[in-house]
This record gives C-alpha cells, structure tokens and sequence, in this order.
C-alpha cells in the first residue's frame, strides 16, 4: 500500500507539474494575441486620426521613437499625435474628416513575451497609403509610405500598454511618380528638441536614422531561430 500511494503521489505531482507547464503555456499565447490586437487597434486609431485613443494605449512613462526624435512619457506622446499630427492633418480634430486618407495596414507580426509574462517585444511591418482628395481642403496630394516597428510593451494591472513605439519610416513615394524617384532627403529628421521646437521630441537619437534611397537594417529584437546568434 505504501509503494502504491508513493506511485500516486509522484503521478498526481507529475500531473500537477504539466498542469502548470500548459497554464502559463496558454497564458504566454494569450499574451500574445493580446499584444498583437494591442497594435492592430493602435493602427486602426491612427487610420482614423483618433489620437487621443492613440495616446491612451502608452505607459505613463511610454515612448514614441519617430523620425529621428524620442517623446518621452505620454505628454510626449500627445505632443507628436494631438500637437503635430492632429493640428496638420485634421486640423485639430480628433477623429477623420472628409477626403484625407491616412491607411496603416498592419502585418508581419512577430512577438515574444518574457516568462514573467510582464514585458513583451514586437516587430511589425506597416504599408501605408495616404493622401488628400481634391475637394478637400488642404494641398492636393498621394503617397505610399513603408515602414517598421520594433516596439516593447508593459503589462500593467494586468492590461497590456505600450511601452516603447519604435517605428522607422524606411522610404516614402509620390503615388504617381514611385519610389525609384524619391529624393534623397525628402523628410528630414528632427534636429531641434522640445521647448526649442514646441512639437518636437525630448531627445534625438543617435546616430541619425536614414531613408530611402539610403538603407540600414533596423536592429532585430529577436536571435536569429537557427543560428541563435543575434
């Protein structure tokens, strides 16, 4: 009897152990799925000019990294979405209005979660097209943008935020004209910060980040799956 119920104990401990494996199995994909709706909604505000939505997904001690420019915390955040981006394009309204088009569709998710299941990390890959319709009020134009994100995200209270956005516009094209003619320089990075510049960022980054036609590789958060080298 003894033998028999050692047996049973060390089964059920087995049992339990797996039992504890697959629940924070299931919990890191849970995660998962959690952080990728995180930025697929981030992007389907940002197609709608919902920015203040925008910044009530950020950490409060969040960061936008974005055209050569880091803004620091979410009133950094709401001085590039509401200050820059919501003055020039709707000007000052928070939702859409009639004939500008600003789509970012969202793909090449690939995210990992910590085993703390506290912090997580996400590239993605965005393919917009924009413009502004020639009824609408405001310079006529049409244009193709692509870019990366290398992002980070918190788990706070037990709701997933971001924490870093990290997105890097790698080229940007006339619609009419293509990206083989794109001039070098077309967008400038930020050289000035906040105050000096009242919607600018609180830090630059260095080195300078580059666009087409010049290429880098935007640094991978992720060790290459074979190799394992990163």
């Amino acid at each position: 009897m003894g033998e028999l119920a050692l047996n049973s104990n060390e089964h059920i401990a087995t049992l339990e152990k797996k039992i504890e494996q697959l629940t924070n199995q299931v919990g890191l994909l849970e995660d998962t799925q959690a952080i990728r709706h995180l930025h697929h909604k981030y992007g389907y505000y940002i197609d709608k000019c919902l920015y203040n939505e925008v910044v009530d997904l950020f950490a409060e001690d969040g960061e936008v990294h974005f055209m050569g420019g880091i803004f620091k915390g979410k009133e950094g955040a709401r001085r590039l979405y509401v200050e820059r981006f919501q003055k020039n394009f709707t000007n000052g309204n928070n939702g859409p209005v009639y004939g500008f088009l600003l789509d970012h569709p969202m793909m090449q998710d690939i995210v990992e979660v910590s085993p703390d299941r506290q912090t997580a990390k996400g590239r993605f890959r965005c393919l917009m097209q924009a413009g502004r319709h020639e009824l609408a009020e405001g310079e006529t134009r049409q244009w193709w943008e692509g870019g990366i994100y290398e992002n980070e995200y918190v788990k706070e209270q037990g709701v997933w935020k971001i924490k870093v956005l990290n997105y890097r516009g790698l080229w940007h094209a006339d619609f009419d004209k293509g990206w083989a003619h794109t001039p070098p320089g077309l967008y400038p990075m930020f050289s000035t910060t906040f105050p000096e510049n009242p919607v600018g960022p609180d830090e630059l980054i260095v080195p300078t980040p580059v666009l087409w036609p010049d290429t880098d590789v935007m640094a991978f958060h992720y060790p290459h799956p074979v190799t394992g080298q990163c």
